[in-house]
């Protein structure tokens, strides 16, 4: 077995069980050895609807929810949390969508960022969220 081989059983991939994982080839979260988990853009889709249509603050609150759930499952908590980045269809919606990050993220105060997208797959959507999680100690 080679270094790299040994590497790739260390490493942990999360799937949300969702058909899309599977057909374009990605993973809900990685766990990655030394403890650093990304997890990939979470929006606020529950059960194929997004929450409340439009609605900067309860989409964010509701990606987060999402995003930090496969960490939780691994036993991870948000108190390990250095980055995320906001995606936002509308500027004006970067103040609700500040408000929603500052609940889950304001005892660690990771990195974060703010970037305005042209739009999602689903017009309904105003926010999609990314999170990671940094290394255990």
């Amino acid at each position: 077995m080679t270094v790299a081989e040994g590497r790739r059983e260390r490493i942990r991939r999360t799937s949300s069980g969702g058909p899309r994982e599977d057909v374009l080839g990605w993973s809900r979260a990685v766990l990655l050895p030394d403890g650093l988990a990304p997890v990939s853009g979470r929006t606020s889709v529950v059960d194929g609807e997004p929450a409340r249509e439009g609605d900067p603050d309860e989409q964010t609150r509701t990606a987060f929810r999402a995003a930090l759930d496969p960490l939780a499952e691994r036993g991870l908590g948000a108190e390990g949390g250095v980055r995320t980045r906001r995606y936002l269809s509308q500027a004006r919606d970067r103040e609700a969508a500040g408000r929603a990050h500052h609940e889950p993220s304001d005892a660690v105060r990771p990195a974060a960022s703010m970037i305005i997208v042209s739009g999602f797959t689903d017009p309904r959507l105003v926010v999609e969220v990314e999170a990671y999680r940094g290394a255990a100690r």
